[in-house]
């Protein structure tokens, strides 16, 4: 029998104590925004065709989403949950190679530079109808339950847009339906592109929509990273735990544009200005200054370490060739092994 989701649970930003992982979680955020910033830097430079779409503003999210999960979990994320995948375990190299277009890439360097992952490995690659992605991730979970495999949770990102779409509300119910231990975390950076909430949605609050899926909802302050890494990792060790699917709604600004192409001149001053417009990162750096977690020494090492992590896996994927169209075989996710076997 269907359990009925509560109404909502109220977050409360942190004050006191930071989470255990918080410092784990704060250099994978450092990573994130060191790779990007790098990316952005080649983009404008011509050395990356198609966009670039960074998670600036969003990294506190992305890295409470990716760090819970375990071995076996799935994982789907979405264009700016790159702190999210490398917690995950996406190696940086991995992104390097797509966005500059190797062969060796996990995408081989035929397919665009946001749409990589590793299905094998539970990071499944995003299609541009983002809410698709929650019917895929619904699918790889019940796959998994048909094979008897236990103690697994799928989570899957979306942004207040895709949340729009009937495709995402078409997934919700399936999850709902079938009870899988789904973890959905919207969020909402006030803009879907340059369309904001008011054009989007008539409802109060985003997480208010949990019951009538037959969801379980919380809400959290996208900026602080001890809430994200509260909120989402109970919101995950209740899927586990056999609960009803849960929606996380996380309120934060997008502090970029839509892509690298785009100005957002849109986003407002007034809305500049909101709470949840904070940079999550110098949240985070400042909560390690104030709580003195680390010492500024430390933090430059990190920073450092950060960087040449980034340096290496960029100068390895500029040595490598991209694919030749002529000679490619152009198989989908298969092998030529795989193709041979059935044919």
């Amino acid at each position: 029998m269907l359990q009925t989701a509560p109404r909502r649970k109220k977050s409360i930003a942190s004050k006191a104590a930071p989470h255990e992982r918080f410092l784990e979680a704060f250099r994978w955020m450092l990573l994130a925004r060191t790779l990007e910033e790098k990316l952005v830097s080649l983009y404008r430079g011509g050395l990356i065709t198609g966009g670039v779409y960074v998670g600036r503003g969003q990294e506190a999210v992305s890295v409470a989403c990716g760090l819970f999960l375990q071995k076996g979990d799935i994982f789907a994320p979405l264009i700016r949950d790159q702190a999210g995948r490398s917690a995950f375990g996406e190696p940086l190299i991995d992104v390097t190679r797509t966005y500059l277009g190797s062969r060796q890439g996990p995408m081989r360097g035929r397919d665009g530079n946001i749409h990589r992952g590793r299905p094998r490995n539970n990071q499944l690659a995003m299609i541009s109808h983002l809410g698709a992605m929650i019917s895929v991730t619904v699918g790889a979970l019940m796959a998994k339950r048909f094979r008897g495999e236990k103690n697994f949770v799928g989570l899957s990102c979306i942004g207040e847009g895709g949340m729009q779409t009937g495709s995402f509300h078409e997934g919700m119910n399936l999850a709902a339906v079938e009870q899988v231990p789904l973890v959905v975390v919207a969020t909402n950076n006030h803009y879907a592109y340059s369309t904001p909430n008011e054009r989007e949605f008539a409802c109060h609050d985003l997480v208010d929509r949990a019951i009538g899926y037959g969801f379980e909802g919380c809400t959290v302050d996208g900026t602080d990273l001890t809430n994200c890494l509260d909120v989402i990792g109970s919101a995950v060790k209740r899927a586990r735990a056999g609960r009803p699917p849960q929606l996380v709604v996380a309120s934060i600004l997008r502090l970029s544009g839509h892509g690298e192409h785009d100005d957002a001149s849109y986003v407002t001053e007034e809305i500049k200005r909101e709470p949840f417009a904070r940079d999550c990162l110098k949240v985070a750096e400042q909560t390690i200054a104030d709580l003195n977690l680390v010492d500024a020494e430390t933090l430059r090492e990190w920073r450092k370490d950060a960087a040449a992590q980034v340096d290496q896996a960029i100068s390895t994927a500029q040595k490598e060739a991209a694919p030749e169209a002529d000679e490619e075989a152009w198989y989908a996710i298969s092998t030529r092994d795989l193709v041979d076997s059935l044919e």
